[in-house]
């Protein structure tokens, strides 16, 4: 009898990296499935950053890296997929870095599938003076296709710090047991993460509040030292997403990111 040949299965990598000075772009790197795509605005530059793959599997590397000096919103443009790992972990590494102005680090959604495994760290580095607004947002299979997520491996964590010190650092660690039962996701199948990290940005507190009420999204919020989170929870990513938009734009001037679609 002869052995089976092993079967070797083909990894992803990826990196975008891009650098602005004064709106305009500086540097431009991409390798591997990231691309990143500049949209060109007098008052706000946006870059969109993809993933050529279609998605995340086991073993697949993925990095997108931002630095820029003035008022930018970085996005992505479409959700990024999770796919069941068969083995090993997907990694995927964000770093980004303003010295002036305001960032908005806006991604759309990730999907996990059934049987994913996924470690995501987001760092986002912030000068003196500088200002963020950030969002991750989580879906657990595509419910208009029937599936249901029973089993996953999801470690998250987002940093942000200002000139070299911690100011809002969260970590996630999402396995099956989470899925179900008090204290937990308790059944839904979307969940949200929202941040403001500037001054007076707990005064934003009230009208966030006020916007809360999307019909099937459960959602709180707290402000305090110039910090303003969001927790959102939902049965589905539609009503999910639209309550992001909505908060958005409470909590950013102008329009929602141009690749998005309400």
């Amino acid at each position: 009898m002869h052995a089976q040949p092993q079967i070797l299965h083909q990894r992803t990598r990826g990196t975008a990296d891009v650098a602005l000075q004064g709106g305009r772009i500086k540097r431009l790197f991409t390798q591997g499935s990231a691309k990143a795509i500049t949209l060109p605005d007098p008052r706000r530059p946006e870059i969109v950053f993809l993933n050529t793959s279609g998605g995340l599997t086991g073993g697949d590397r993925l990095g997108y890296a931002l630095q820029c000096d003035s008022d930018t919103t970085a996005t992505t443009q479409t959700a990024e997929r999770a796919y069941r790992a068969g083995g090993g972990i997907a990694r995927m590494d964000v770093a980004l870095d303003i010295t002036r102005g305001r960032l908005d680090w806006l991604p759309q959604e990730t999907i996990l599938f059934d049987r994913s495994a996924l470690r995501r760290r987001t760092r986002i580095a912030l000068g003196p003076e500088a200002e963020c607004l950030t969002l991750e947002a989580i879906v657990l299979g595509r419910a208009a296709m029937g599936e249901t997520v029973q089993d996953l491996l999801l470690h998250d964590t987002r940093e942000i710090s200002r000139a070299g010190r911690p100011v809002l650092v969260e970590p996630l660690k999402l396995t099956a047991a989470a899925l179900h039962g008090s204290a937990t996701l308790a059944g839904a199948r979307a969940f949200a993460s929202m941040a403001l990290v500037a001054r007076g940005a707990e005064d934003a507190l009230a009208p966030v509040r006020a916007a809360l009420d999307e019909p099937g999204v459960q959602g709180a919020a707290s402000g305090f030292d110039g910090k303003l989170t969001i927790r959102l929870m939902a049965a589905d990513g539609w009503p999910l997403r639209r309550q992001i938009a909505r908060l958005v734009q409470v909590l950013r001037p102008g329009p929602l990111p141009r690749v998005w679609q309400i």
